[in-house]
């Protein structure tokens, strides 16, 4: 135990007291109410000059010691995170009511906001769901969204679902400390970069869906059933929900706002929106080639179906003679002629098989049986 006067030790401290809390190293000896991270937190760190600080702070501490430290910014990583936590990270980055509120819900669709001095990012990410074959019941793509709240020394990014894992984000972009220098924005490239990435990814696996129903549906058996044609169509249109509405944020970071992107960090950002041009070509052709695919599964329905009726009506008609026959020799008149006839029922018996038999031989000719 320290047996030195409390003045003593109070003034020994005073030279670490006196140093500007953004200057001051980050340790993990924080205080008890900050002392470890919530589950909801992936990963936290410090980058300075764009490079990472050892060490995994609590993001209020680290906060606090960087707000104003100009070379340097906290990335803070949220999934999914409870009301509760959500509450403390915006009380601690000064996030208003509407964008925590914004934060805990999904199913957002891609946009670029501005909330007071915070930009949000709003992305969907997708995910290739594998499977063995296609079903009426199949997951083909899972989607989630992520939320990039942007400050002037923080970056939030905020997943919900299971899609679009951030981790080889952090860890691509921690290999480029250039673009990293560039502050909390390289963060939002890095992420979009990630996500248009998903996207090709995703619309190959599909492309290669799409080739097996087409081969399934054009095959001698036809084992495709509409129902599975739907399913992806489904698929698909939530695919389109996730890439499409992308061009107009991406765009709008592309001009030149006060606000916006730094200089050097724009072509990167025109890169993706080319990417991202390209996702869009390819999931607007797979719709229109899923919508080709199935006028024609509904054609060759209505063909399978004017063939049965074509079959049905032709052994109806050879049933007919049958009845008409057997009808005529049935009605019990007196004065009827071959009653009385010793080979009238080997006739008639004779005569009903000839005419099915030639029936049958006319329809086979004609291709209805």
């Amino acid at each position: 135990m320290d047996q030195r006067p409390v003045r003593t030790r109070w003034l020994g401290r005073l030279p670490t007291l006196l140093r500007p809390p953004w200057s001051r190293p980050i340790t993990d000896a924080t205080p008890a109410d900050t002392r470890s991270n919530p589950d909801a937190v992936v990963d936290c760190a410090v980058y300075v000059d764009g490079r990472r600080q050892p060490g995994r702070p609590h993001y209020a501490k680290a906060y606090a010691q960087r707000r104003r430290d100009r070379r340097s910014f906290v990335w803070l990583g949220l999934h999914d995170p409870t009301p509760a936590v959500m509450a403390t990270v915006g009380s601690t980055f000064g996030l208003d009511e509407h964008s925590v509120a914004q934060a805990l819900a999904d199913g957002h669709r891609p946009t670029l906001q501005r909330h007071g001095d915070v930009t949000l990012l709003v992305l969907r990410t997708a995910g290739y769901v594998a499977h063995t074959e296609l079903t009426d019941t199949s997951e083909v793509i899972d989607t989630g969204d992520v939320m990039v709240f942007l400050g002037d020394r923080y970056v939030i990014t905020v997943r919900h679902g299971a899609a679009g894992a951030l981790a080889t984000v952090r860890e691509d972009v921690q290999r480029r400390p250039a673009v990293l220098a560039e502050g909390p924005w390289a963060v939002a490239y890095a992420v979009c970069a990630r996500m248009v990435e998903l996207y090709l990814e995703v619309a190959g696996h599909v492309e290669t869906d799409l080739e097996r129903l087409e081969e399934t549906v054009f095959a001698r058996d036809r084992s495709a059933d509409i129902q599975q044609i739907y399913q992806l169509k489904r698929e698909i249109v939530e695919f389109k929900r996730a890439v499409l509405p992308l061009q107009a944020p991406l765009r709008a970071l592309l001009r030149q706002q006060p606000d916006g992107p730094p200089p050097a960090l724009r072509n990167w950002f025109a890169d993706v929106d080319n990417d991202l041009a390209r996702a869009v070509d390819r999931v607007s052709a797979y719709d229109d080639l899923l919508n080709s695919i199935l006028q024609s599964r509904l054609a060759q329905l209505a063909v399978e179906q004017n063939n049965d009726m074509r079959k049905i009506a032709a052994w109806a008609a050879i049933a007919a003679t049958q009845t008409a026959v057997a009808g005529i020799y049935g009605m019990n008149f007196t004065n009827m002629p071959e009653l009385q006839w010793r080979y009238g029922y080997a006739g008639a018996l004779l005569v009903m098989a000839t005419a099915a038999l030639t029936l049958h031989r006319l329809f086979r000719r004609s291709g209805w049986l």
